[in-house]
């Protein structure tokens, strides 16, 4: 039995005793039969009590829920401390005010408790991040930079989606040291995490427990802090943009490998963490001139060509390699091709 239905029973028999009592009052004051009128009066009762009690009791209440779990810590401390502000002002100002002449001095008293509350909320809601950074000073000397720099970088938070989790070089990334803050895992992404690896597919059921066995890795292995949150938002149903809302919600970034994920959130103007833009970077950098010693693996697309790859996976293509096939030589790189899939390096065979 759920809470809403309790509430519409209780409201049932709250408004249909009511209901009966206000028919008889009423029969009573026109003179009519107050078993007609109770009757009557204590019907409509019990329907108002049943189809509305909810919307003025348990749907506030859940509204009121959704918005505390979207809403920060930091704006909520603001919205009270504004609030308790506001009231004190209100206070002082309730006296002077109650002396005016009637109804004046009924009336201005609670207006007043009305607008300082609201604009006390509204300013500090407003002006949360000026305040609070004020906040980090202590009276007469001011913080170091670095302590403040630090603060900040230990209350980020990093949404993780689940194509990074199932690439896994996430674990690796998080145990050297680069990354700063809290990784944010939402329930909705470990629910299609899960959902993945219970595929009938072959294939994704392996992605999933793969990705499942990366984040019980983070969890134990990592250097940051990993937390799994329920936050979720209503309304939506695709699992990128709820990402997608919650991290403007939270003003945080999304870590993930997704490229349509990225460019939806770019357009929304969230910040986005590529750990594919991550590995194109850090691969070694080589110019036309320099020599690389490479295994000749495979042929190329033209004649004549071999292929080999270094230790980050850059492909390079040697002119007249083929002769060298599963033998380690030393090219001299002439040019150095970006694609989208990533970086290739053509050579030659260096002379000696």
């Amino acid at each position: 039995m759920s809470v809403e239905f309790i509430f519409r029973l209780i409201g049932m028999v709250v408004f249909a005793i009511a209901g009966v009592i206000l028919g008889i009052n009423w029969a009573r004051a026109v003179n009519g039969v107050e078993e007609i009128y109770g009757v009557l009066l204590g019907l409509a009762g019990t329907l108002f009590g049943l189809i509305l009690t909810p919307y003025f009791t348990v749907r506030p209440v859940r509204a009121a829920r959704k918005a505390l779990i979207h809403l920060s810590a930091q704006s909520l401390t603001a919205g009270l401390v504004g609030l308790v502000i506001g009231l004190v002002i209100a206070a002082l100002l309730t006296f002077p005010l109650s002396l005016l002449p009637s109804p004046f001095g009924h009336l201005l008293p609670f207006i007043a408790v009305i607008i300082f509350s609201y604009l006390g909320v509204s300013v500090l809601v407003m002006r949360q991040h000026d305040l609070f950074q004020v906040m980090r000073f202590i009276p007469g000397r001011a913080a170091p930079a670095e302590e403040t720099s630090e603060a900040s970088l230990a209350t980020r938070q990093i949404l993780l989606d689940t194509s990074v989790i199932i690439d896994g070089r996430i674990a690796d990334i998080a145990r050297t040291g680069f990354l700063t803050g809290t990784l944010l895992i939402p329930r909705f992404v470990l629910n299609e995490l899960q959902y993945i690896a219970d595929s009938p597919d072959n294939l994704r059921r392996q992605r999933g427990r793969r990705g499942m066995e990366v984040l019980s890795q983070l969890q134990k292995e990592s250097t940051l802090p990993v937390r799994i949150t329920d936050i979720d938002v209503e309304g939506v149903r695709e699992v990128d943009d709820k990402l997608v809302i919650l991290a403007r919600q939270l003003r945080c970034p999304i870590l993930t490998n997704d490229y349509n994920l990225n460019r939806v959130a770019d357009l929304q103007g969230v910040t986005v963490l590529n750990v594919n833009e991550l590995a194109n970077s850090v691969k070694m950098v080589f110019l036309p001139g320099e020599t690389l010693d490479v295994t000749i693996i495979q042929e190329g697309k033209e004649a004549g060509q071999g292929v080999g790859y270094l230790d980050d996976g850059t492909m390079v293509v040697v002119e007249d390699g083929i002769d060298y096939l599963n033998k380690e030589i030393t090219v001299v790189v002439t040019k150095i091709l970006q694609t989208a899939a990533g970086r290739m390096i053509f050579a030659r065979r260096e002379r000696e």
